[in-house]
């Protein structure tokens, strides 16, 4: 079986899994809607999730009627709510007795730090680093 994000289908292909026309599949790439992988040729080289994707772009446009711009601002929300449920479950299992310490850098990714060990002074300019409080 493939892997979900494994990019291994060309365009053709892809675009007659989707049932779309390749030129629309070109479209969905400028506009930023679906970005397939490349090719060391710099051809597209798609996924099974990208082509899920084009076919929610599909359903979106067709039957619910919204416009492309429309729909590649619900696919940044759904990945951003993604994003943001993996880092609740990294801070849940963070919030499990014996870890006490965890640090947020710039960028929002969530690090754990190990009991009895706080970051280097060396941390990187803007990292946030939070203590819970050991219950006495």
């Amino acid at each position: 079986m493939v892997p979900e994000d494994a990019q291994v289908f060309v365009i053709s292909v892809a675009a007659e899994l989707a049932g779309l026309h390749p030129q629309t599949l070109r479209q969905y790439d400028r506009l930023g809607l679906v970005s397939p992988g490349r090719a060391r040729g710099r051809g597209r080289r798609y996924s099974l999730r990208d082509i899920a994707s084009l076919r929610e772009v599909q359903r979106l446009s067709h039957e619910e009627g919204i416009n492309l711009a429309g729909i590649k601002r619900i696919l940044a929300l759904e990945s951003e709510v993604h994003r943001l449920r993996n880092q609740v479950e990294i801070l849940r299992a963070l919030a499990e007795p014996g870890h006490r310490v965890f640090t947020a850098g710039p960028g929002g990714e969530v690090v754990a730090v190990p009991r009895g060990r706080r970051p280097a002074r060396t941390t990187a300019p803007g990292t946030l680093v939070l203590w819970r409080p050991t219950p006495r």
